[in-house]
């Protein structure tokens, strides 16, 4: 087997959760499973797929632990497939960013993200690549865990497949080109229509 990457979804496990704001890490693995004819297979800690690409294997796992435990799963899977931090990308939704806005960094804080946190402190490194999904800011004061639990519209969702697309051409760039090609990728902003064919803060919970 060729190198091998471990591309976390942060998400919620249960039906309640399955369309939430909160769930975008999820729903960019399963569109990147369903395109690349995959399926997930519930193991320890989480669900996980794998996807081969000229000698590469992304392992996608969708952590069981709930978002703000999600360190457990993902130190497990890392020790598993004895991974390398550098071979580790997590993606997870982002409260800073316009809806559809994708943001790649080769390291970094939580941002205030439960997740994120939850991760640094179990693999006491801060030193790994994540990719922020912007879900906007619309709500009012107090509103906060009310709007990331909520369900994204029939649009929202229907933006999903082409951000995994992007997403996962922009992994394609981190195993062959490296972590830079790969944010030049995810971070660029869409060419205009004429030339064509969202503190990240989340709740306990």
């Amino acid at each position: 087997m060729g190198a091998t990457y471990l591309v976390v979804g942060l998400g919620n496990i249960g039906a309640e959760y399955a369309g939430t704001r909160h769930n975008m890490g999820f729903m960019i693995l399963d569109a990147w499973a369903q395109a690349s004819n995959v399926l997930f297979k519930t193991d320890r800690y989480g669900d996980v797929a794998e996807v081969s690409w000229k000698g590469r294997w992304f392992v996608l796992l969708k952590p069981s632990t709930y978002v703000n435990l999600s360190g457990k799963a993902v130190r497990y899977w890392m020790q598993q497939l004895n991974l390398p931090l550098e071979n580790l990308v997590v993606i997870s939704d982002d409260l800073n960013l316009p809806f559809g806005t994708l943001r790649m960094r080769a390291n970094g804080s939580s941002g205030g993200h439960n997740g994120l946190e939850n991760i640094t402190q179990m693999l006491e490194s801060e030193q790994w690549a994540r990719i922020r999904v912007g879900i906007g800011n619309n709500f009012s004061r107090g509103a906060q865990i009310d709007f990331v639990l909520g369900d994204l519209s029939a649009d929202e969702k229907a933006v999903i497949p082409g951000l995994a697309e992007k997403i996962v051409h922009g992994m394609k760039d981190f195993a062959t080109l490296g972590v830079q090609r790969a944010m030049n990728t995810v971070n660029a902003k869409p060419k205009p229509e004429k030339e064509q064919n969202s503190p990240s803060e989340t709740p306990e919970c």
